[in-house]
């Protein structure tokens, strides 16, 4: 557990310092020598500080937005390789007690509230399962009487203990409301993955105008993670605004000072970060938003992120249409929700239902709307290699261990063997005769590309064995 003291928000998240840093690269982004140099330095996957990135922020010429674009490229395969993270988020309850100005789920909402019991959560669970996913990602409203720590628990060892004929649930990720140290503890022993919780925005005069109930309180959200870390021994967390609540140069600088932050106090950044962008919710008038992020803006943002940020994972979720997920994807995304209900029970309803459109209140509404195969299939056409792996949680690799091998990119000799080996799992217990065909063609081509050679004849082995009907083996 980390035992170095944390500090107030308003010391890492310095107003003065996010709107400096702008000013200042409005001026150094016109000095064409400065950005090259910080576009060269990007390349050697070492990082940016918050400063070198508000520069690129400030970039709009089309030539060096797509130098940027290519280092981004670079750097995220010089790490992670093409492998692409698989995941599902699960919606456990909407009730809420914040009556946030941008979400579906606010309190003065008139929706029909529902949360999950132990039997519903476990037809959710094995309808996730019939869909091959493996990684979940618990979301719930903010509500300790209808939606108190306990019952978070208690659905996370129904998640868990959940066993089928091609195996289990093999991690949960966590994304709920800041909390004490105590239940971060309580969250820690019950053997989640990483903690997330979404700033929404770090801009404090925007943030208290969004927000009303406890989530309002900015220094309690803000510190949440020194708090999930420091006190309560969680190696892994997931950071990320919510962008259009705020302008984007300001919300990437104050993100890449929080992971700047948390580097210092915790001497691990975030795992991941989250990219949402502001969505059309039940209730929510989108055309309010001032601050709304353009495809050529965003595109930029992501690119900026990863350069500066090059060990994190990127998530990004179906709120984006599916040609510019494509896009996303060959500058830096690492994983990605597919086939994503945002509503509670979603999805045993769409399996009874047939694939007939389900009416539900969704938190958000939704772009890409594929089945998981067909998101998988789209991947493999592009190059990419789809991951159910979550063997680093399961090796101990966390925390500061995983890092020190992303940073050096020796991450690529685990996660390489790893998502070829649980992506043939899925070939062989949920693909069709299509997938299953291009799929093992991509598998047989990119095991040969494990950069090390012990590493990469032990994965043929395990690859052998796991076609041969092992299941669960990995690095």
């Amino acid at each position: 557990m980390y035992n170095v003291k944390s500090m107030d928000c308003n010391e890492y998240i310095d107003d003065g310092e996010v709107l400096e840093s702008i000013s200042e690269a409005k001026k150094l982004v016109k000095n064409k020598a400065e950005v090259y140099r910080i576009l060269e330095k990007a390349r050697n996957y070492k990082g940016l500080t918050h400063r070198e990135a508000a520069v690129l922020l400030e970039v709009d010429d089309d030539e060096t937005l797509g130098l940027m674009f290519k280092i981004a490229k670079e750097v995220k395969e010089a790490i992670y390789g093409k492998r692409i993270v698989i995941f599902a988020p699960l919606y456990l309850s909407n009730y809420c007690v914040n009556n946030c100005k941008y979400c579906g789920y606010k309190c003065s909402n008139k929706i029909a509230r529902h949360r999950l019991s132990q039997e519903e959560l476990r037809e959710e669970v094995r309808a996730l399962e019939r869909m091959g996913h493996k990684r979940l990602l618990l979301e719930a409203g903010e509500d300790d009487q209808n939606c108190p720590i306990e019952y978070i628990l208690e659905c996370i060892n129904t998640i868990y203990s959940e066993k089928f004929e091609n195996g289990s649930i093999r991690r949960i990720n966590i994304d709920i409301a800041a909390t004490t140290e105590e239940n971060y503890r309580k969250l820690k022993e019950a053997k989640i993955g990483t903690y997330t919780l979404f700033q929404e925005t770090y801009h404090k005069p925007t943030y208290l105008a969004m927000h009303s109930g406890p989530k309002a309180d900015y220094e309690w959200h803000t510190e949440a993670m020194d708090r999930a870390m420091l006190g309560g021994g969680i190696d892994d967390v997931g950071i990320g605004p919510l962008f259009g609540l705020y302008d984007y140069h300001y919300e990437v600088v104050a993100l890449l000072m929080h992971a700047e932050h948390l580097e210092a106090v915790a001497g691990v950044g975030p795992h991941t970060i989250s990219i949402p962008r502001l969505l059309p919710a039940e209730g929510v008038d989108y055309s309010s938003f001032p601050y709304l992020v353009n495809d050529r803006d965003f595109k930029k943002v992501v690119a900026t992120i990863r350069l500066a940020v090059p060990y994190t994972g990127m998530i990004l979720s179906t709120r984006e249409r599916v040609e510019f997920r494509n896009e996303l994807l060959d500058i830096g995304i690492s994983q990605m929700s597919a086939g994503s209900c945002v509503g509670v029970g979603g999805y045993a309803k769409k399996s009874y239902a047939e694939d007939e459109d389900v009416d539900e209140k969704p938190q958000f509404y939704l772009a890409d709307h594929r089945k998981p195969i067909d998101v998988l299939k789209s991947l493999v056409r592009d190059g990419y290699i789809p991951s159910y792996c979550t063997a680093c949680y399961r090796e101990g690799r966390t925390g500061d261990r995983f890092m020190a091998l992303a940073k050096s990119g020796q991450i690529k000799n685990c996660c390489l063997p790893n998502a070829l080996l649980t992506f043939e799992e899925y070939l062989q217990d949920y693909a069709d005769d299509e997938l299953l065909e291009m799929g093992r063609r991509l598998i047989d081509s990119e095991i040969q590309n494990v950069p090390n050679e012990r590493q990469r004849q032990r994965a043929i082995e395990y690859l052998q064995r796991i076609r041969n009907g092992e299941r669960d083996l990995r690095f």
